[in-house]
């Protein structure tokens, strides 16, 4: 069993519903390992802490005692996933000038997934990345946690396309 870190961040099915009125609901449905957000009406992040056999199994049980507590959740975002540099650089021990240097002298870097202020990518192609070019250790459980999310949102947004785009798109890429 190892131990995995991550946040999951859901939209609440009424937009005005207060989160605290599902904290007692979503810590006895065995969300009790999660420090639980509720700063923004309409929204809830858990912090999770949680030992599992894969992050794939950690994550999934999550989503699972969340739904139980709130049936209508939407899954907004599992991170950690998106990241610019500083966010790179912190979860990293590495200085954002010394991150961004990195970037800037391997043009087989990953491309960001948004090319922009701020650039975002999926952080764990950078740790693949690391770990190839660079020999860089990571952290196992952070990249199969980032992995992981990585997966749960792309699959999250392909629930957005429109089914003749999806079916497009797939054969294209088949």
């Amino acid at each position: 069993m190892s131990e995995y870190e991550f946040v999951l961040k859901f939209s609440l099915p009424d937009s005005e519903a207060e989160p605290e009125s599902f904290v007692e609901k979503l810590a006895a449905t065995g969300c009790d390992d999660a420090l639980i957000g509720i700063g923004q009406r309409g929204r809830i992040a858990l912090d999770f802490t949680r030992e599992a056999r894969s992050a794939l199994e950690a994550v999934l049980s999550a989503i699972k005692d969340v739904k139980r507590a709130v049936p209508e959740a939407g899954l907004v975002e599992a991170t950690p996933d998106l990241v610019g540099l500083t966010d790179m650089a912190e979860l990293l021990g590495f200085s954002r000038q010394n991150m961004r240097k990195l970037m800037l002298r391997n043009p087989d870097f990953p491309p960001p997934l948004h090319d922009g202020k701020p650039s975002i990518w999926h952080l764990a192609k950078v740790l693949r990345w690391l770990i190839g070019k660079e020999q860089y250790v990571v952290d196992q459980s952070l990249l199969d946690i980032a992995t992981t999310n990585m997966q749960f949102n792309i699959a999250r947004d392909m629930q957005n396309l429109e089914p003749e785009t999806r079916s497009n798109i797939q054969a294209l890429l088949a």
